[in-house]
């Protein structure tokens, strides 16, 4: 499956992955958002399980094949350019499917365009109070980063992360995906070197992790910004997973997610880490399809 390239009215380039265009009329259209470290192409394993819905999978601003003409500070901003991308394609209703931040711009862009947003399926997502990390001071302190500048030379992971990048080292970001996401079962050996070569393209590591660390939809503060409250505003059906051996998001994290939105619902996947793609994909696809037909 080759991607798509549409340019966006904000001056980027979006390139993304489509499959049952047919089925747009119907309105049975799921908009699979991913995570960090990732594109469209790590949702190969649902384009091969799901049938009989229309699937669009865009690379986010600075992922994959996607341009990163302006950079960003905000998950807001993502959300703007997933709406921007999905009228250009003509598409006025979705599923939003997130997975792992890809979950967090869900939210935002629930909260943004209810109307567009008609459920949400959020696959292992983050925090909705956002995901504050430190640097380390000398004597085992913390303290907060001041910019992005102070982000991206953070010893512990940022600048690491950066260098990796930097290098393409398929070594290390394999050793990565292996030791924190596959934690249960392994993709194909194919699929894997595809994968990785995808999550090598990210040029937005610093925009990303700013973004996340100042995102707060809680009504408290999360020790860099006051939440916004909006959290309560996501009015329309929700579905979590919650995979008990995801070392990335615990269920801990799901489970208060779920608290913070009435009426959601949680689906438990015992046997899975952070990547239900990878650890029962026939089960998340099967879950996905009963999502979308209980609420289209």
């Amino acid at each position: 499956m080759e991607k798509k390239i549409i340019a966006l009215p904000n001056g980027e380039t979006y390139a993304y992955l489509e499959q049952g265009a047919e089925y747009k009329a119907e309105g049975k259209t799921i908009l699979l958002l991913h995570g960090n470290s990732a594109s469209s192409v790590h949702f190969m394993p649902l384009f091969r399980r799901l049938t009989g819905v229309h699937l669009v999978a865009p690379d986010i601003r600075g992922f994959g094949d996607s341009s990163y003409n302006e950079r960003f500070s905000s998950l807001s901003e993502l959300a703007d350019d997933i709406k921007l991308f999905a009228d250009a394609l003509g598409i006025s209703r979705v599923c939003a499917a997130g997975l792992s931040a890809g979950g967090i711009i869900s939210f935002e862009l629930a909260v943004k365009y209810p109307q567009f947003v008609t459920s949400l399926f959020i696959i292992q997502g983050g925090s909705h109070k956002g995901i504050p990390y430190y640097k380390t001071m000398p004597g085992g302190s913390f303290d907060k980063f001041t910019s992005k500048e102070d982000l991206a030379s953070d010893p512990v992971f940022i600048a690491r992360a950066l260098h990796t990048l930097e290098k393409k080292n398929a070594f290390i970001t394999n050793l990565f995906w292996k030791k924190s996401i596959y934690v249960n079962k392994k993709p194909p050996m194919k699929d894997n070197k595809m994968y990785i070569a995808e999550t090598l393209k990210q040029r937005n590591l610093v925009d990303l992790n700013w973004a996340l660390i100042h995102f707060n939809m809680s009504e408290g503060h999360n020790g860099y910004a006051q939440g916004t409250g909006t959290i309560k505003d996501i009015k329309c059906p929700v579905t979590f997973t919650c995979a008990a051996l995801d070392k990335i998001v615990p269920p801990a994290i799901v489970m208060d997610n779920a608290a913070a939105i009435s009426g959601s619902s949680v689906l438990e996947y015992k046997q899975s880490g952070h990547s239900p793609l990878v650890d029962c994909p026939d089960q998340l696809a099967a879950d996905i399809l009963e999502h979308v037909k209980k609420h289209e």
